[in-house]
């Protein structure tokens, strides 16, 4: 009997969890309400027959349990109950397999109006392109990918050069417009989803998958890779605004194609030289930075990431955390490079500058710091040296005293917490494994033992 009542408590439980459970389908933000019809008949079927199962089996504990003087009638044979369940199992395979055939017969058929770009996911970020007025994507190849074309796009291609190319995590797309989303990944496997719009599909190396919606909400939507794909795989986010048709023309006019790209070139080191003068006050005529001023080390630094940091703090997605003094120090510095042609130029000065290895002034257990480093290296290299495809960093060599402190202002929000960091919130998420202050001192003291490498 009390087996028999812990079943009935069990199926109770299980219907009152899913009525009152606090997980939940994210509100429906695309065409694609078939998906969570399907979604509800399989709920419908899998609980019905789990409900009667378990009820059949507290029924027969009941029924058929053992008492004194009772015989068990052996009758291995039942042809009229089997029927029965062979006809009732096959309506419900038939019921919850149906429905999903129907709905996968649509998610494969994109409509012929439908709109172009494309998602390239790459450890641990994404990017985005768009055909330009051609309407055809330029060929890419993998080949061709370097730290100025980031895409692989070949420069032969005629077709490429009106591609619009979105180096930015976030990509803009119109709302009630069916959108074809071609899904290409730059090294291992990834996975393409949108919640709201109730689509996810694998990117897989080699291999260009593709997927469609249509977005019917104006908002923000999270982008996840729901593919286990390394070790900041959980950081992998990015996000889809979808705009009013005219914000988003608005909006992709903005966007740099390829063609565009290509006459801006690399920058000028000779160019940004001169425009330097404005950071060596606080960081130094070599870039070795100043702690009294809280400037770091900048000599050596890759181009792109000292483009796009100066880039947020010229948009201020840095330097507006009203506990950032250090950044809003930065601001009007911007003020100085007035277009993107002036920031590249700078950054690419500043690349070419010697970095020297900074005094040691924070002290910790250096064989405990290498394990935590373990969290750290895929993105920012073995040897601390920054690696330009994951945007990240160098940090040997770094000033010991900066980096403690930005790993503190990501921790507590300080950095990173902006909407459009999507990068700093990798990091935020990231500090938060480094909880107390001897973490931080036990990984910076394995930092400071690493020797600079050369970009």
């Amino acid at each position: 009997m009390v087996v028999a009542i812990a079943i009935i408590l069990l199926v109770v439980g299980s219907i009152l969890f899913h009525f009152l459970s606090p997980w939940y389908f994210t509100p429906l933000a695309s065409n694609w309400e078939l998906i969570d019809f399907t979604v509800d008949i399989t709920f419908v079927v899998t609980g019905v027959v789990f409900v009667a199962t378990n009820l059949f089996m507290a029924y027969c504990i009941i029924r058929y349990r053992h008492r004194k003087g009772h015989r068990a009638d052996y009758n291995p044979e039942d042809t009229k109950l089997e029927s029965w369940l062979t006809i009732i199992t096959t309506l419900g395979v038939a019921a919850m397999l149906a429905p999903g055939l129907a709905v996968w017969g649509d998610f494969v058929t994109v409509p012929d109006d439908a709109a172009e770009f494309e998602a390239v996911g790459q450890q641990w970020h994404w990017t985005y392109r768009f055909p330009g007025e051609d309407q055809q994507f330029g060929n890419v190849d993998i080949r061709h990918i370097t730290e100025d074309n980031a895409f692989g796009m070949d420069p032969e291609d005629p077709a490429g050069q009106d591609d619009v190319l979105v180096e930015s995590p976030i990509v803009h797309l119109p709302v009630n417009q069916p959108i074809r989303a071609w899904l290409r990944s730059k090294d291992v496997l990834h996975d393409f989803a949108v919640p709201q719009f109730r689509v996810k599909m694998d990117l897989v190396p080699g291999h260009v998958s593709y997927t469609w919606f249509t977005p019917t909400v104006v908002g923000e939507y999270e982008v996840l890779c729901e593919e286990l794909c390394g070790m900041a795989h959980f950081a992998m986010r990015g996000r889809v605004v979808v705009d009013e048709p005219d914000d988003f023309d608005a909006w992709l006019e903005e966007q740099p194609t390829y063609a565009e790209l290509l006459a801006q070139g690399p920058g000028d080191p000779s160019l940004g030289q001169a425009s330097y003068g404005l950071c060596a006050a606080c960081h130094g005529p070599q870039g070795g930075g100043m702690q009294a001023l809280n400037a770091p080390r900048i000599a050596g630094l890759n181009k792109r990431y000292v483009e796009r940091q100066l880039g947020y703090y010229r948009d201020g997605v840095r330097g507006t955390h009203e506990l950032d003094t250090a950044g809003a120090m930065m601001r009007p510095i911007l003020a100085a490079l007035p277009n993107e042609a002036a920031i590249r130029n700078v950054a690419a000065y500043i690349e070419t500058l010697v970095p020297e290895t900074p005094p040691a002034n924070v002290s910790g257990d250096i064989e405990r710091g290498a394990e935590l480093y373990a969290n750290c290296l895929s993105c920012h290299g073995e040897n601390g040296q920054g690696i330009w495809t994951m945007n990240a960093p160098a940090l040997a060599g770094q000033h010991d005293w900066y980096i403690a402190a930005q790993l503190r202002n990501f921790r507590e929000g300080i950095r990173g917490s902006h909407r459009m960091d999507l990068y700093g919130d990798q990091m935020m998420m990231l500090a938060d494994a480094l909880p107390d202050e001897k973490d931080v001192n036990d990984i910076i003291a394995y930092l400071n033992t690493l020797k600079i490498t050369q970009p």
